[in-house]
């Protein structure tokens, strides 16, 4: 788009006027409390989305088929997630908890919402809590969506202040025999006072009454609701997949661009502020996760989020980086040499790797009837054979497992980067669901193994669509091949840096 337009004699700045001049003109200030078709056109393809990419109508058909997996006389509770802060009032961006933006659509704090199942053809009563309209607040923080406008927009049958939900909760426990609730994600592992945090992530006008409120929620009726959401999170609508098809789509391209970026002497944090800046570009709201960029032997550090080290003449550069795309994370690693082409032993290594993935990856259908504990044991079996054959000894020992492959294989992503909390890894894969494939083999300098591949670490993940016949790799936009990875760094494939 730039070089046409910049041959044409244009600035950069005529070049976006020429690009965005027929989208629609959105009304500044925004009315509502996130981006709807009515204020952020150029946001949305489709005038019935609620938010980006998600029809109102597939928020509603997710709130019926939880209510339909539920007994009577059943009731659900789901809350928004705290603001964060780093500091004193220094706050983090927002990000919604997940389970309750699957279930609303509704990105704003201080909400909540509950959901009774009901006998009527639609299944369920929702009452939506929120701040509701403000405007001595709405003067620092931005505006909020009027309790008329989520009734409309979002489909509540009710829509009333949070500072009623104590009692409106108190009041709906006493005639439900089950109460299906959860507190975002970040208290769940502490299950035994989680019932007790409920409340203390909504409004301080709650907090002077919030023993009475759980005290209404005897543990006799209380279920976890989180399970229950799971089983439909596993399985990605024609929509989500499309979503996650452009967060793949947009963090490959960035993967691509950063191999050509590259040069031996820049600093790791240099490549994770390419990356970063690629996917913002081209509509990531965020990055999925902390990115790891790995430069030589930083690479046998699994988890390695500090990219402050200067990357070497002949090292290879391990990046585990995706981003969020409305709502929807991508994860996508690749290994690459810093010089632009593979050393001997890098390549050797980096194969045994591709080839044991492109493998995994072809079994990854529901007609191949595979589970995910059956994937991971063949992956292990898989890159035993192919080290063996570069000059490993690998026998039965545990030096594969225990050392060069300490991580299991996959796990699900989807709105969150790891969905695997509820995941049954002995299940059979089922068409819908996404996983990742992500073997890697990572070698200390120990007298164990060859020499000349001592402080190299390779992992090669994408992330793949569990499809009825085949599988749909979601992340293809990455270079993998190895004349692919050394065509990018090399600026051979038609990647540019930016």
């Amino acid at each position: 788009m730039f070089s046409s337009a910049r041959r044409a004699g244009l600035s950069r700045t005529q070049v976006w006027r020429t690009h965005t001049h027929k989208r629609p003109i959105s009304l500044k200030p925004p009315q509502y409390g996130q981006p709807v078709p009515q204020s952020h056109a150029h946001l949305f393809d489709k005038q019935h989305d609620l938010t980006p990419g998600i029809p109102a109508e597939e928020y509603d058909i997710r709130r019926r088929r939880l209510m339909e997996r539920l007994p009577d006389n059943s009731l659900v509770v789901a809350v928004a997630a705290p603001v964060k802060y780093m500091s004193a009032n220094i706050f983090y961006k927002y990000r919604q908890a997940s389970d309750f933006w699957y279930l609303t659509g509704f990105e704003e704090p201080d909400s909540a919402v509950i959901l009774e199942k009901t006998s009527s053809s639609k299944g369920y009563r929702m009452t939506m809590f929120s701040s509701g309209k403000d405007p001595l607040k709405e003067k620092w923080d931005g505006a909020r969506t009027s309790y008329q406008d989520i009734e409309t927009m979002f489909q509540a049958d009710n829509s009333i202040p949070i500072s009623t939900f104590a009692s409106q909760l108190k009041s709906l426990v006493s005639s439900h025999s089950n109460v299906f609730v959860d507190v975002p994600t970040a208290t769940r592992k502490n299950s035994s006072s989680s019932s007790r945090s409920l409340l203390k992530y909504l409004t301080s006008s709650l907090r002077s009454e919030p023993e009475s409120a759980l005290d209404s929620i005897s543990s006799f009726k209380r279920r976890p609701l989180a399970p229950e959401v799971a089983k439909l999170r596993s399985f990605k609508s024609p929509a989500e997949q499309e979503l996650m098809l452009k967060a793949g789509t947009i963090s490959g391209r960035a993967h691509a661009k950063t191999m050509r970026f590259t040069e031996p002497g820049m600093s790791e944090s240099l490549l994770a502020a390419h990356f970063e800046y690629i996917c913002s570009l081209n509509g990531s709201q965020r990055p999925a996760y902390v990115p790891v960029v790995a430069s030589g032997a930083n690479s046998l550090i699994i988890h390695y989020t500090s990219n402050n080290q200067v990357i070497g003449e002949d090292e290879l550069v391990l990046i585990d980086a995706g981003c969020e795309y409305n709502g929807y994370a991508s994860d996508i690693t690749r290994t690459f040499p810093a010089s632009g082409t593979f050393s001997p032993p890098q390549r050797d290594l980096y194969t045994a790797v591709l080839t044991a993935q492109r493998e995994l990856v072809s079994l990854c259908s529901e007609k191949q009837n595979i589970t995910l504990h059956e994937l991971h044991r063949m992956s292990i079996k898989l890159l035993r054979q192919n080290l063996n054959q570069i000059g490993f000894n690998l026998g039965l020992e545990n030096d594969l497992e225990r050392v060069l492959y300490p991580h299991y294989l996959s796990h699900p992503i989807g709105i969150d980067l790891h969905e695997s909390m509820y995941v049954d890894r002995s299940a059979a894969l089922k068409e819908g669901n996404v996983i990742t494939v992500e073997p890697g083999i990572y070698v200390p300098p120990s007298t164990n193994f060859p020499r000349h591949f001592h402080n190299i670490g390779v992992r090669i993940e994408d992330e793949v669509l569990i499809g009825k016949e085949e599988p749909i790799v979601l992340t293809a936009s990455a270079p993998k091949e190895i004349e692919d990875v050394e065509g990018a760094c090399q600026g051979l494939l038609g990647f540019e840096a930016y």
